[in-house]
């Protein structure tokens, strides 16, 4: 009997349980299995785990199980599905009809059925769950960028984003306006903040609870995960993960998990490189090391940094009253648009200089209110030592400077250096230029300022 015709009736038996068709891994599980394949490799050709592999194929067992009303496994597999597919094209209902049991089922009317049915489904009741999603008051325009994630997501079907910036940038607000613009394109919609610091088990089986009424969440980090992935293979899900920097240490170098969270990298690059069409996004302040690797070599994994807010945070202004608005621009940039960067500078605008924004210029430094520097401290103290060097080195320059002269001020190994710069742009401290074919570093306004407020002082 040949292959194709046990794939398609494996796909009906499947279909006719759980209303979902065969996808392509399960396929790929059933080809390999009736060759004669060890789990093991067939994980290895597809680059995910044994554990992942057998609980695919193990759900896969258990469905034909119950259908046909026989044990099925691996081992028999070929031989039941043979078998009973024989049975079937002998019976006096025709080859067009299945009979499972005293049931008859008309597969083809089933999925006419199904495929009519699903995008209305998904068009109009996309299941909700925001849990502790921050209420959004205003939205300054980041039309640019809502339109490359809407194209990342919709047209090139990308599995696993990093949403970067600086704190207070807004990446939280973009993320939950592109919610709203094409949430009606998935089943499932999840903002997750990980600002507690969960574990991956906690996240997991806070997710599996919102595709399952089961109490019996399993405990196996490696089933979790596996039903996890299966989920999203059977329903079109967009999951947001925020403040994702909450996983890593501090006093390390950028992107290195705590300890005992080292498998959020593992189920991070599975749901880059496993097959599904559901769309993760992470944002943070730092950029993960797995998708800095990983965007270099996988179509599906993208990352977006997010800049000044430029012109656009005049609104900011407006809603102050601030005055003098032909220095606003001025204020805009030594600030680096950055919206809550802003707010916190317009209240000392108002409060201090009666809303005059060409009054507060004239100060000879920049000045950052205690919340401003306090919201900063959280980003210092993730520093390592090497690190902090080069930041205080980089805020007594007046110019830019280049690499080899960075070499030249700073006390540290090659090694070090090279490494604590590199954790830098990864953090989105460092400003970098080209000029020519040398790359020039300094330091924003504010963060030169924050330095010297903090290191240059006589106690320091």
């Amino acid at each position: 009997m040949e292959l194709k015709e046990i794939l398609r009736f494996a796909d009906e038996l499947v279909f006719s349980k759980t209303g979902n068709h065969l996808d392509d891994l399960q396929q790929a599980i059933l080809r390999e299995t009736f060759q004669g394949q060890r789990y093991a490799k067939i994980a290895q050709d597809r680059n995910c785990s044994e554990g992942y592999i057998r609980g695919v194929a193990s759900e896969m067992w258990k469905i034909f199980s119950e259908v046909l009303g026989q044990n099925v496994s691996k081992t028999n597999v070929r031989v039941t599905l043979e078998r009973s597919l024989l049975a079937n094209i002998s019976s006096p209902f025709g080859k067009n009809v299945l009979r499972i049991g005293d049931i008859n089922i008309c597969p083809q009317t089933s999925q006419s059925s199904k495929v009519a049915q699903k995008p209305q489904q998904t068009q109009t009741q996309p299941h909700m769950d925001l849990g502790d999603a921050p209420e959004i008051f205003n939205f300054y325009d980041r039309t640019p960028q809502l339109s490359t994630l809407e194209t990342w997501i919709l047209q090139d079907k990308s599995r696993l984003i990093a949403l970067l910036g600086i704190n207070g940038i807004g990446k939280t607000t973009l993320a939950l306006r592109l919610i709203e613009q094409i949430k009606t394109n998935f089943d499932y919609v999840i903002y997750r903040s990980l600002r507690f610091s969960p574990t991956l088990n906690a996240t997991l089986t806070n997710l599996l609870q919102i595709f399952s009424d089961k109490t019996d969440i399993p405990q196996n980090i490696e089933t979790q995960i596996s039903q996890i992935l299966d989920n999203l293979r059977k329903h079109r899900c967009l999951i947001i993960l925020d403040d994702v920097q909450m996983l890593f240490s501090s006093g390390q170098l950028a992107g290195q998990y705590k300890t005992g969270y080292e498998d959020y990298q593992q189920f991070f690059k599975l749901i880059a490189e496993v097959c599904h069409n559901s769309c993760s996004i992470l944002i943070s302040w730092e950029k993960t090391r797995e998708i800095a690797k990983l965007e270099r070599v996988n179509n599906y994994v993208h990352s977006l940094v997010l800049g000044s807010l430029g012109i656009a945070t005049k609104e900011i202004l407006k809603q102050q009253n601030l005055s003098d608005e032909n220095a606003w621009e001025t204020l805009i940039n030594i600030y680096q648009g950055n919206p809550l960067w802003l707010e916190l500078t317009t209240t000392i605008v108002q409060d201090l200089f009666g809303g005059s924004v060409s009054e507060f210029l004239q100060c000879d430094a920049v000045i950052l209110s205690e919340s401003l520097q306090a919201q900063l401290d959280q980003q210092f103290q993730r520093l390592t030592q090497q690190e902090l060097a080069i930041m205080i080195q980089l805020a007594k320059e007046n110019e830019p400077v280049s690499l080899p002269q960075i070499f030249n001020t700073v006390q540290l190994s090659t090694s070090d250096l090279l490494n604590a710069m590199q954790s830098l742009g990864m953090r989105l401290f460092l400003d970098a230029e080209e000029q020519g074919k040398t790359t020039f570093f300094s330091l924003n306004p504010v963060m030169k300022q924050y330095v010297k407020n903090r290191y240059f002082q006589p106690n320091h």
